[in-house]
């Protein structure tokens, strides 16, 4: 993960905050900073494997993660394959819309499946499972404002795209 004082994690932060707050009314701490890590993790794309099943193997389709948190016998396990699952669903409804198409094709096991809905229900499950405490209201707002978190997703990918505009369409993290 990109440290909090990378640039690009302080990028993703303001961006989050100003959008959350300024287009969406959005003043919560620590959902807004829960967003924008997500960004800091998600954008260099090494955690969206972060699930593996049991032989080590990164799991990319939704259903084979939530069929990894079921099965794990440790409810820590599973409360954080949850959190994983939510995570992953939201970053792709919000950031990359245009991509779902692709990730829940027909050969995909993830081709019936509604993402938001697959991602509120995995917020709301992680929140009841989740070893750290203070982490539950946070997943519990994600599960219950999952829609307008993934619409405060999209508009911050556009204000990262006018800076990437402004500085010649590299961008921000290569």
């Amino acid at each position: 993960m990109i440290s909090e004082s990378h640039p690009l994690h302080r990028l993703f932060r303001g961006l989050t905050e100003s959008t959350f707050m300024m287009e969406l009314g959005v003043g919560d701490p620590s959902l807004v900073g829960y967003v924008s890590n997500l960004l800091a993790a998600f954008v260099p794309s090494q955690p969206i494997g972060q699930v593996r099943d049991k032989q080590g193997r990164p799991l990319f389709e939704v259903l084979k993660m939530v069929a990894e948190a079921e099965s794990a016998a440790d409810l820590e396990r599973r409360g954080e394959c949850y959190r994983h699952v939510g995570d992953f669903t939201l970053f792709w409804t919000g950031v990359y819309p245009e991509a779902l198409g692709k990730l829940r094709g027909e050969q995909s096991p993830d081709c019936l499946i509604n993402y938001q809905q697959q991602g509120k229900r995995s917020y709301y499950l992680a929140s009841t499972l989740s070893a750290r405490t203070d982490d539950r209201p946070v997943l519990r707002r994600l599960s219950d404002q999952f829609e307008l978190c993934a619409f405060g997703l999209s508009q911050v990918r556009k204000e990262w795209e006018k800076l990437e505009t402004e500085i010649g369409d590299k961008p921000l993290w290569a």
